[in-house]
Protein backbone atom coordinates (compact mmCIF):
# COMPACT_ATOMS: atom_id res chain seq x y z
CA UNK A 1 0.00 0.00 0.00
CA UNK A 2 1.60 3.23 -1.14
CA UNK A 3 0.56 6.46 0.52
CA UNK A 4 0.90 8.67 -2.53
CA UNK A 5 1.66 12.35 -2.25
CA UNK A 6 -1.26 13.61 -4.34
CA UNK A 7 -3.43 15.70 -2.08
CA UNK A 8 -2.38 13.79 1.04
CA UNK A 9 -1.44 15.17 4.40
CA UNK A 10 2.08 16.42 5.08
CA UNK A 11 3.56 15.63 8.45
CA UNK A 12 6.77 16.00 10.41
CA UNK A 13 7.93 13.35 12.81
CA UNK A 14 7.93 14.73 16.31
CA UNK A 15 6.50 12.49 19.00
CA UNK A 16 7.97 9.63 20.97
CA UNK A 17 5.63 7.00 22.45
CA UNK A 18 4.83 7.72 26.12
CA UNK A 19 6.98 4.88 27.46
CA UNK A 20 9.99 6.08 25.48
CA UNK A 21 9.69 9.65 26.68
CA UNK A 22 10.39 8.55 30.25
CA UNK A 23 13.40 6.40 29.35
CA UNK A 24 16.44 7.50 31.45
CA UNK A 25 18.78 7.54 28.45
CA UNK A 26 16.61 9.96 26.52
CA UNK A 27 15.88 12.12 29.54
CA UNK A 28 19.61 12.41 30.25
CA UNK A 29 20.22 13.59 26.72
CA UNK A 30 17.59 16.35 26.84
CA UNK A 31 19.89 19.15 28.05
CA UNK A 32 22.45 18.65 25.29
CA UNK A 33 19.63 18.28 22.76
CA UNK A 34 18.10 21.58 23.81
CA UNK A 35 21.48 23.29 23.49
CA UNK A 36 21.88 21.87 20.00
CA UNK A 37 18.46 23.14 18.98
CA UNK A 38 19.09 26.62 20.35
CA UNK A 39 22.29 26.83 18.33
CA UNK A 40 20.24 26.25 15.17
CA UNK A 41 17.79 29.10 15.69
CA UNK A 42 19.78 31.17 13.20
CA UNK A 43 20.10 29.20 9.99
CA UNK A 44 22.47 31.51 8.12
CA UNK A 45 25.62 29.67 7.15
CA UNK A 46 24.26 26.24 8.04
CA UNK A 47 24.68 23.29 5.70
CA UNK A 48 21.57 21.23 4.97
CA UNK A 49 21.33 17.83 3.28
CA UNK A 50 17.93 16.83 1.90
CA UNK A 51 17.63 13.11 1.21
CA UNK A 52 14.68 12.96 -1.19
CA UNK A 53 12.78 9.89 -2.33
CA UNK A 54 10.06 10.41 -4.94
CA UNK A 55 9.94 9.51 -8.60
CA UNK A 56 8.01 12.58 -9.79
CA UNK A 57 9.40 16.14 -9.49
CA UNK A 58 5.86 17.56 -9.84
CA UNK A 59 4.54 15.55 -6.88
CA UNK A 60 3.62 17.04 -3.50
CA UNK A 61 6.88 15.65 -2.11
CA UNK A 62 8.73 17.25 -5.01
CA UNK A 63 7.10 20.58 -4.20
CA UNK A 64 8.03 20.29 -0.52
CA UNK A 65 11.61 19.56 -1.47
CA UNK A 66 11.77 22.42 -3.95
CA UNK A 67 10.33 25.02 -1.59
CA UNK A 68 12.54 23.80 1.27
CA UNK A 69 15.57 24.37 -0.95
CA UNK A 70 14.33 27.84 -1.92
CA UNK A 71 13.42 28.97 1.59
CA UNK A 72 16.50 27.56 3.31
CA UNK A 73 18.70 29.12 0.66
CA UNK A 74 17.02 32.48 1.29
CA UNK A 75 17.96 32.11 4.94
CA UNK A 76 21.60 31.76 3.98
CA UNK A 77 21.89 27.98 4.13
CA UNK A 78 23.97 25.88 1.79
CA UNK A 79 21.60 23.13 0.61
CA UNK A 80 22.57 19.82 -0.99
CA UNK A 81 19.98 17.36 -2.31
CA UNK A 82 20.44 13.62 -2.73
CA UNK A 83 17.63 12.82 -5.18
CA UNK A 84 17.72 9.06 -4.78
CA UNK A 85 15.55 8.10 -7.76
CA UNK A 86 17.26 10.55 -10.10
CA UNK A 87 20.63 9.21 -8.90
CA UNK A 88 19.40 5.65 -9.43
CA UNK A 89 20.75 4.97 -5.96
CA UNK A 90 21.36 1.28 -5.28
CA UNK A 91 19.31 0.30 -2.19
CA UNK A 92 20.64 -3.25 -1.86
CA UNK A 93 23.35 -3.91 0.74
CA UNK A 94 25.72 -6.32 -1.02
CA UNK A 95 29.33 -7.44 -1.38
CA UNK A 96 29.73 -4.73 -4.02
CA UNK A 97 29.80 -2.11 -1.25
CA UNK A 98 33.26 -3.31 -0.21
CA UNK A 99 36.26 -2.58 -2.42
CA UNK A 100 39.10 -5.07 -2.22
CA UNK A 101 39.47 -8.11 -0.03
CA UNK A 102 37.01 -9.08 2.67
CA UNK A 103 37.93 -9.16 6.32
CA UNK A 104 36.48 -12.68 6.50
CA UNK A 105 36.28 -14.41 3.13
CA UNK A 106 34.80 -17.57 4.66
CA UNK A 107 31.51 -16.08 5.82
CA UNK A 108 30.07 -12.76 4.64
CA UNK A 109 28.81 -10.45 7.40
CA UNK A 110 27.69 -7.16 5.84
CA UNK A 111 27.80 -5.13 9.05
CA UNK A 112 31.28 -6.26 10.00
CA UNK A 113 32.65 -6.00 6.47
CA UNK A 114 31.39 -2.45 5.89
CA UNK A 115 32.71 -1.40 9.30
CA UNK A 116 36.16 -2.76 8.47
CA UNK A 117 36.01 -1.28 4.97
CA UNK A 118 35.12 2.13 6.39
CA UNK A 119 38.15 2.04 8.68
CA UNK A 120 40.52 1.38 5.78
CA UNK A 121 38.74 3.59 3.22
CA UNK A 122 37.47 0.60 1.30
CA UNK A 123 33.80 1.42 0.78
CA UNK A 124 32.36 1.87 -2.72
CA UNK A 125 32.55 5.36 -4.22
CA UNK A 126 28.79 6.06 -4.00
CA UNK A 127 28.83 5.41 -0.24
CA UNK A 128 31.88 7.60 0.28
CA UNK A 129 30.16 10.41 -1.61
CA UNK A 130 26.98 10.18 0.50
CA UNK A 131 28.94 9.95 3.73
CA UNK A 132 30.80 13.10 2.76
CA UNK A 133 27.46 14.90 2.35
CA UNK A 134 26.32 13.67 5.77
CA UNK A 135 29.61 14.66 7.38
CA UNK A 136 29.37 18.20 6.03
CA UNK A 137 25.69 18.71 6.93
CA UNK A 138 24.45 20.42 10.09
CA UNK A 139 20.86 19.37 9.39
CA UNK A 140 19.48 16.41 7.44
CA UNK A 141 15.92 16.44 6.10
CA UNK A 142 14.40 13.19 4.85
CA UNK A 143 11.57 13.92 2.40
CA UNK A 144 9.39 10.98 1.34
CA UNK A 145 5.89 9.54 0.95
CA UNK A 146 4.79 6.89 3.43
CA UNK A 147 4.90 3.48 1.70
CA UNK A 148 3.35 0.57 3.58
CA UNK A 149 3.58 2.57 6.81
CA UNK A 150 7.30 3.14 6.36
CA UNK A 151 9.77 4.96 4.14
CA UNK A 152 10.32 3.87 0.50
CA UNK A 153 12.78 1.00 0.06
CA UNK A 154 15.26 3.24 -1.76
CA UNK A 155 15.52 5.52 1.29
CA UNK A 156 15.75 2.59 3.70
CA UNK A 157 18.56 1.28 1.50
CA UNK A 158 20.31 4.64 1.77
CA UNK A 159 20.26 4.34 5.55
CA UNK A 160 21.36 0.71 5.49
CA UNK A 161 24.32 1.40 3.23
CA UNK A 162 25.43 4.91 4.20
CA UNK A 163 25.07 4.94 7.98
CA UNK A 164 27.51 2.12 8.63
CA UNK A 165 29.13 1.17 11.89
CA UNK A 166 32.19 3.28 12.56
CA UNK A 167 30.81 6.20 10.57
CA UNK A 168 27.40 6.82 12.16
CA UNK A 169 27.49 4.64 15.27
CA UNK A 170 29.90 2.49 17.23
CA UNK A 171 28.78 0.89 20.46
CA UNK A 172 28.82 2.27 23.11
CA UNK A 173 28.85 5.57 21.15
CA UNK A 174 25.15 5.55 20.35
CA UNK A 175 22.12 7.76 20.97
CA UNK A 176 23.19 10.84 23.00
CA UNK A 177 26.84 9.95 22.32
CA UNK A 178 26.30 8.89 18.70
CA UNK A 179 29.00 9.66 16.19
CA UNK A 180 26.74 12.18 14.43
CA UNK A 181 25.37 13.64 17.67
CA UNK A 182 26.07 17.25 16.64
CA UNK A 183 23.74 16.96 13.66
CA UNK A 184 19.97 17.33 13.57
CA UNK A 185 17.61 15.19 11.53
CA UNK A 186 14.01 15.76 10.45
CA UNK A 187 11.52 13.45 8.75
CA UNK A 188 9.14 15.33 6.46
CA UNK A 189 6.64 12.98 4.83
CA UNK A 190 3.23 12.67 3.25
CA UNK A 191 0.62 10.10 4.26
CA UNK A 192 -2.02 10.15 1.54
CA UNK A 193 -4.62 10.14 4.34
CA UNK A 194 -6.23 12.51 6.79
CA UNK A 195 -5.01 13.36 10.28
CA UNK A 196 -7.90 11.37 11.71
CA UNK A 197 -6.73 8.21 9.95
CA UNK A 198 -3.44 8.32 11.89
CA UNK A 199 -4.78 9.34 15.30
CA UNK A 200 -4.82 7.18 18.42
CA UNK A 201 -7.35 4.37 17.99
CA UNK A 202 -7.76 5.06 14.26
CA UNK A 203 -7.87 2.52 11.45
CA UNK A 204 -4.20 3.08 10.55
CA UNK A 205 -2.93 3.43 14.10
CA UNK A 206 -1.22 6.23 15.98
CA UNK A 207 1.33 7.97 13.73
CA UNK A 208 3.74 8.20 16.70
CA UNK A 209 4.06 4.44 16.85
CA UNK A 210 4.32 4.05 13.08
CA UNK A 211 7.23 6.50 13.07
CA UNK A 212 8.98 5.08 16.12
CA UNK A 213 11.26 2.56 14.30
CA UNK A 214 12.41 5.25 11.87
CA UNK A 215 12.92 7.85 14.58
CA UNK A 216 14.88 5.63 16.92
CA UNK A 217 17.07 4.47 14.03
CA UNK A 218 18.16 8.04 13.39
CA UNK A 219 18.34 8.89 17.09
CA UNK A 220 20.91 6.09 17.37
CA UNK A 221 23.47 8.33 15.69
CA UNK A 222 22.16 11.93 15.42
CA UNK A 223 21.02 14.51 17.93
CA UNK A 224 17.31 14.22 18.59
CA UNK A 225 15.11 13.53 15.59
CA UNK A 226 11.86 14.45 17.28
CA UNK A 227 12.72 17.88 18.60
CA UNK A 228 14.26 18.97 15.34
CA UNK A 229 10.65 19.75 14.45
CA UNK A 230 10.94 22.99 16.40
CA UNK A 231 13.72 24.14 14.13
CA UNK A 232 11.92 23.82 10.84
CA UNK A 233 8.18 23.45 11.44
CA UNK A 234 7.47 27.19 11.44
CA UNK A 235 9.38 27.55 8.19
CA UNK A 236 7.70 24.65 6.41
CA UNK A 237 4.24 25.41 7.74
CA UNK A 238 4.55 28.94 6.41
CA UNK A 239 5.09 27.64 2.90
CA UNK A 240 1.89 28.09 0.92
CA UNK A 241 1.92 24.97 -1.23
CA UNK A 242 -1.17 24.73 -3.37
CA UNK A 243 -2.12 21.44 -4.98
CA UNK A 244 -5.35 20.61 -6.79
CA UNK A 245 -6.93 23.78 -5.55
CA UNK A 246 -6.06 23.11 -1.91
CA UNK A 247 -3.61 24.87 0.39
CA UNK A 248 -1.66 22.07 2.09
Amino acid sequence: MHAEAHGGARRHSRCFPPAARSHPRRMAASDSQERSLKSFQKMAGRKVLIVYAHQEPKSFNGSLKRVAVEELSKQGCSVTVSDLYAMQFEPRATRNDIVGCLHNSEEFDYGMETSEAYKRGGLSSDLIEEQKKVQEADLMIFQFPLYWFSMPAIMKGWMDRVLVQGFAHEFPNCYDSGLLKNKLALFSFTTGGSKEMYAKGSINGDIRYLMWPMQVSMELCTSVVSKSLHLTSALLQSMSLKRRGRTC
